[in-house]
């Protein structure tokens, strides 16, 4: 069987079409089916009624005939209603010997009509119909034997049959017709089927290329597919993809790119000094030490880097493993603030706390480095002898600490941008950060299926939200008080 060029036997479209005209002819053949065995089941069924009233009729005839013992009336009889060719009527006495027939030559032959069909039951007094083969011929014929009887005494057997030719003559007629029927309908349903199955398979095919084309990297593509059904709900979560996919691969990029800057500019500074130490600057006590002081400043930036990015990397990889402890949200905020107060004093900042003595669940050390770097962002933003105000209070089933400084603020274009890698709101300060500590914060909280936020005025200063769950009834109750 040949193919079409370019249709591939095991394609989408292939398939549907071979799926929908398999279905077509196997549903159509079931029916095409039962349409010609009722057909049929309706001929014989009216045929051998219309045989048996005959019969039922031509008995009454006869039974007169044979009362009288006029076998010429028996005989006129036969000949009249047997003599159409379809049609073969006997008539024999109650000893079954042939009295008279319709077709006398084939009958002379017949030497025992007790093995006719229907003969032995219609001496019986039982009358019987029914399909046989011909008497002496091997053609289907529909026949009847009934019993002639007249006040409750067997006088004789009239056995009267008919050819099957006609009605298997006006049965091909109907077979070919439904067959007929039957292969236009399956051509119409294969020309449909086709329509159907190019319309369900094209936007498939085209969901296919489309995923071809992400694997290879073509991010940001579009699919315009309207069909009003799951399909459109499939092609939107594509497009959803592409997009996430296509801003993954800008955040990689500009986190590559960040990354080398962040790195090279600590080495070049290390290698910079390291060969003005080697030029001679080693001789001068008083540069040699602010040499090794910066080569010394430049290693634990880039140490604290590197530690940075790998904490960010474990807890974007979900492989740090948390610890799950009943923590006191003061007492946190009091380690936080404890440990940021040498800083604060050198600023010349200072806090004022109002935290509710709630409970949360989660892993001490991994909050604290939370809370610690939106401190720390607070801190360095803050002008001298302002305050961070701390506020930790519940909110239905959430704990929410604010902590809100009195800083310049974060600009609207800023704003949105905060949580970013390497993200920095002032180019000024861009040495003394490396951009991650709020990154790193968010995640914290994320992974503790908390969440944090920020919203400021510019010139009155920032806050910063979180929110984490508080701690259930069901869960332990080992309290850490960090």
């Amino acid at each position: 069987m040949g193919w079409l060029p370019g249709i591939k036997l095991n394609s989408i479209h292939t398939k549907l079409l071979a799926t929908y005209l398999l279905l077509t002819t196997l549903g159509t053949s079931l029916m095409a089916g039962y349409i010609l065995w009722s057909f049929h089941a309706y001929f014989m069924e009216t045929r051998q009624a219309d045989l048996k009233n005959w019969a039922s009729a031509l008995s009454q005839s006869a039974a007169d005939a044979l009362a009288q013992k006029n076998l010429q009336q028996v005989d006129v009889l036969v000949q009249r209603y047997g003599a159409p060719q379809n049609v073969t009527l006997r008539i024999f006495n109650q000893q079954g010997r042939l009295l008279a027939t319709s077709d006398p030559q084939r009958d002379q032959e017949v030497t025992d009509w007790y093995n006719v069909p229907g003969m032995r039951e219609a001496l019986q007094n039982r009358p019987q119909q029914g399909v046989a083969k011909g008497v002496l011929s091997t053609e289907d014929r529909l026949y009847v034997a009934r019993p002639i009887v007249r006040n409750g005494q067997l006088l004789g057997v009239l056995r009267m049959s008919i050819t099957l030719d006609q009605l298997q003559y006006q049965f091909t007629r109907v077979i070919w017709s439904v067959l007929g029927t039957l292969s236009l309908t399956i051509l119409l349903c294969a020309l449909i089927s086709t329509h159907f199955a190019r319309r369900l398979s094209k936007p498939i095919e085209t969901m296919r290329n489309f995923a071809i084309r992400l694997g290879s990297g073509h991010f940001g593509d579009k699919l315009d597919i309207r069909e009003n059904n799951e399909l459109d709900q499939l092609a939107a979560e594509l497009n959803r993809m592409s997009e996430r996919l296509a801003s993954l691969d800008q955040e990689r990029r500009v986190f590559l790119a960040n990354v080398s800057h962040e790195l090279r500019t600590p080495i070049s500074n290390v290698q910079v000094t390291v060969d003005a130490l080697k030029s001679g600057a080693y001789e001068e006590p008083q540069l040699r030490d602010r040499f090794f002081q910066t080569i010394e400043n430049e290693i634990k930036r880039l140490s604290r880097l590197i530690h940075d990015l790998l904490d960010l990397g474990r807890l974007e990889a979900g492989v740090t493993q948390l610890e799950q402890q009943t923590i006191s949200l003061r007492g946190l905020i009091n380690r936080a603030v404890s440990a940021v107060e040498p800083r604060m004093q050198t600023h010349g900042v200072s806090t004022r706390i109002n935290v509710l003595d709630l409970l949360i669940q989660g892993d001490p050390e991994r909050l604290l480095q939370a809370i610690l770097n939106v401190l720390d962002n607070a801190i360095k933003y803050s002008v001298p002898g302002s305050q961070v105000f701390i506020s930790g209070y519940n909110d239905g089933k959430l704990a929410v600490v604010k902590i809100q400084d009195q800083g310049p603020g974060i600009t609207e274009n800023d704003l949105p941008r905060i949580f970013e890698q390497f993200y920095t709101t002032s180019p000024s300060r861009k040495g003394s950060s490396n951009g991650l500590g709020l990154a790193i914060a968010k995640r914290i909280l994320e992974a503790h299926n908390g969440s944090i936020t920020a919203n400021s005025t510019v010139n009155q200063g920032a806050t910063f939200t979180i929110c984490l769950p508080l701690k259930t009834r069901t869960q332990p109750t080992n309290i850490s008080q960090v």
